[in-house]
């Protein structure tokens, strides 16, 4: 049994293998001339199909302004957003500058149907798409490969781009809702250099450098960005303090494109649980909003790197191959008083010291695809051909846990009582989970005519899984399988401008529990369908339209035993919505970015928790962002650029048996931006967040009432650039 598992396990890796074989045809190598002459003399007799995109600057050619524009997110290769049968969401360069959004979650906020799930304390990217997702969930990809990163916005982001519905088919592992894909900064042709400083209203703030450009007489350009943070958080204790140098290179031959990269980044920040909901009042414990309830050594300390490889080789006018490695490794260290327990009548707390000391999470990522925009019979294809290998590898090494405690008290808090806990728990300790997964993929964009276009796509893979802990070590989880993933898509275009489209697609997931008391549990299974159109309005302005609805068995979801929150799995739940997103220019000077989601997610089969609202999971998301670019200022040369904006959410289930719900929101920001005309231009940005000081809470931990995350209050950022 266990022979035949392990020899199944070697031949997935070996046909794996085999796609990175692949050769280069010299045929194909001394046509490459005479075919893109061909191309170019075909695109000039149709020229209807064709539209005018103007890319200002050095943006890159995915976005324009606060437009997208293309995408390999969605198929591997650049393809208009209008030709893909899924809704694409990006986020631009622009609006981030603009924005000044430093983290993923506010860069989301401008797209529909995202909301925050349990962040663990502030420490981990949590997002839910379309009703689905959590921390871990493998659904946040960087330049398209899977990390082991706790937080994956940083200074070396360059656009955010949201991949909604079923996409395991590409990517493999992932939830119904979608992914979330953070494209970096790459090396650039042309020689650019920004230096930056910033001030914080909480406290502190930030400085840096983005340099990029040529090595002169080769064929190699490079990119150095280096950060440094250090802000008071906006709670009576704690600071952030991060920084992260993080260095690229690009090397361009004839056929061939290589980058390196690597990024280090350092950090420490408050592990905050948030504030309490007092179920016998039905609203938050009445206490200011600063006082946390836990104690100044509640903070994760960690490292994190990420080294990746990106090979492009064209081996012909029409084919390509690329290859992609990534390695990535997050190393942290947390301590925390828990909050056990609340007693309404007195405001009395019972708290728990608990640490989580030396963990590990590194992962492997690589794979290969094989792409090609090639005639069969009277046809055009753009066929993908694939294959992937991941592992991933968690350890959580000594897990501390202490006594319960009380004496603590929300209406009079004195910190200092109870001091951090020393005592390892062997039966806690080395929890562990490994899994590896190998594919291979297949998908044709078969274009029918000028207007019609059909997606299929198939995707096996196989999976090994592993979990447990306790010292001695006791396996809770060990599972291997494999599954068909399927996708189909149909994409009609009325005009260039405008194109209607469908999909279906199945989603797998395997999962594990650490816990003890639980085995293994029943794989993720889940099927979408999705209507949508796509407009290209008058001159930068893209919007799309999508109506879905899916499904997913066996859910995992957390429940507290013996105050240790483990995994079990519900039977049903359902998911359906509408979206609509609409970004770019209205005007040479106006830019807007807007979007509004309704998502009803519920559990359809249960014994526990049939009819309840999945947690986290707002019915109603919307934000609405618009710039004003007022140029030239008295003569001067000095500019000047105004916008504002405002991001809501509506109430979510706090616990998942709807024991409360999280009140919904909207918060309201805006800056502006003075450019003065020097020789190296300076800017000098203010942004605004919360201007009217709303009180509101961003997610729950969904176990219990005792805690749910504070948004920040009012803040003000200022920043000054120096470009050259």
């Amino acid at each position: 049994m266990g022979q035949a598992r392990h020899l199944k396990h070697s031949t997935a890796i070996l046909l794996v293998s085999c796609i990175f074989a692949a050769p280069c045809s010299s045929a194909y190598a001394q046509e490459l001339s005479r075919q893109k002459t061909k191309r170019v003399t075909a695109q000039d007799a149709a020229p209807t199909q064709l539209s005018t995109i103007v890319i200002n600057g050095a943006a890159d050619a995915a976005t324009n302004r606060y437009q997208p524009v293309e995408t390999s997110t969605a198929t591997r290769t650049n393809t208009p957003l209008l030709d893909i049968p899924q809704a694409v969401n990006v986020v631009s360069q622009e609006v981030l500058q603009d924005q000044h959004a430093t983290s993923l979650d506010e860069a989301l906020a401008n797209i529909s149907g995202i909301s925050q799930a349990n962040t663990l304390g502030g420490t981990q990217d949590s997002i839910i798409r379309r009703g689905f997702g959590d921390n871990r969930d493998g659904s946040i990809l960087i330049n398209g490969m899977k990390t082991a990163l706790n937080r994956s916005f940083n200074a070396t982001t360059d656009r955010v781009e949201v991949l909604k519905g079923p996409s395991s088919t590409l990517y493999g592992i992932l939830d119904p809702g979608g992914m979330i894909n953070v494209v970096t900064k790459k090396p650039e042709n042309t020689f650019s250099a920004d230096i930056y400083s910033s001030a914080s209203s909480f406290g502190g703030g930030s400085v840096g450098f983005d340099v990029t450009g040529p090595l002169e007489g080769t064929d190699l350009s490079y990119r150095l960005i280096g950060d440094y943070k250090h802000i008071d958080y906006w709670r009576n204790f704690g600071e952030t303090k991060d920084w992260l140098i993080a260095p690229s290179l690009s090397w361009s031959g004839e056929n061939t494109d290589v980058t390196v990269s690597y990024m280090h980044q350092d950090y420490s920040t408050p592990f905050d649980r948030g504030t309490i909901f007092d179920l016998t009042t039905g609203h938050m414990v009445n206490v200011d909003r600063k006082i946390r309830f836990d104690e100044p050594y509640n903070v994760t300390d960690g490292k994190s790197d990420l080294f990746q490889v990106d090979i492009d080789r064209q081996l012909s006018d029409d084919w390509k191959l690329g290859i992609d490695y990534s390695y990535s490794r997050n190393v942290y260290s947390d301590n925390q008083a828990r909050v056990i327990e609340y007693t309404p009548a007195t405001g009395g707390l019972t708290r728990r010291a608990d640490a989580t000391q030396g963990s590990t999470i590194y992962n492997h990522a690589l794979r290969s695809d094989l792409t090609g925009d090639v005639e069969i019979g009277d046809f055009r294809h753009e066929i993908l051909i694939g294959a992937s290998y991941d592992y991933a590898n968690t350890l959580r090494t000594d897990l501390l846990r202490c006594d319960n405690a009380t004496g603590f008290n929300i209406y009079n808090p004195v910190y200092g009582t109870l001091p951090a806990c020393t005592t390892v728990s062997r039966a806690d300790s080395d929890q562990t989970e490994i899994l590896s997964t190998a594919s291979l993929y297949l998908q044709d964009n078969w274009h029918l005519s000028d207007q019609w276009i059909v997606v299929g796509g198939l995707r096996y893979q196989y999976y090994d899984l592993l979990a447990g802990k306790g010292r001695p070590f006791k396996t809770n989880t060990d599972s291997h399988g494999d599954a068909l993933v399927p996708n189909a898509g149909i994409v009609y275009k009325l005009t260039p401008d405008v194109s209607l489209y469908a999909n279906a697609a199945k989603t797998f997931r395997p999962q594990s529990s650490i816990a003890n008391p639980y085995g293994n549990l029943d794989p993720e299974e889940g099927v979408s369908y999705e209507v949508g159109a796509k407009f290209e309005i008058a001159s930068g302005l893209t919007a799309n339209f999508a109506l879905y609805t899916s499904e997913k068995k066996n859910v995992a979801y957390s429940e507290l035993d013996n105050g240790v929150s483990v995994v079990k799995t519900a039977g049903l739940v359902r998911s359906r919505g509408f979206e609509v997103d609409v970004a770019g220019s209205l005007t040479d000077n106006i830019d807007i970015i807007a979007s509004y989601g309704y998502t009803d997610a519920e559990v359809l089969e249960d014994p526990t928790y049939v009819g309840k609202r999945l947690v986290n999971v707002p019915a109603h998301t919307g934000s609405l962002y618009v710039t004003y670019d007022f140029g030239e200022i008295g003569g001067s040369g000095n500019t000047l650029k105004v916008g504002s904006g405002v991001r809501a959410v509506g109430e979510r289930a706090g616990m998942n048996d709807n024991a409360y719900f999280l009140p919904g929101y909207a918060v309201v920001d805006a800056f502006a931006t003075y450019t003065l005309n020097f020789e190296r231009p300076i800017a000098l940005q203010l942004n605004v967040k919360n201007i009217f000081d709303k009180t509101y809470y961003t997610s729950s931990i969904g176990t219990t009432a005792l805690g749910n995350s504070v948004g920040e209050p009012l803040n003000a950022t200022l920043t000054a650039k120096i470009s050259f």
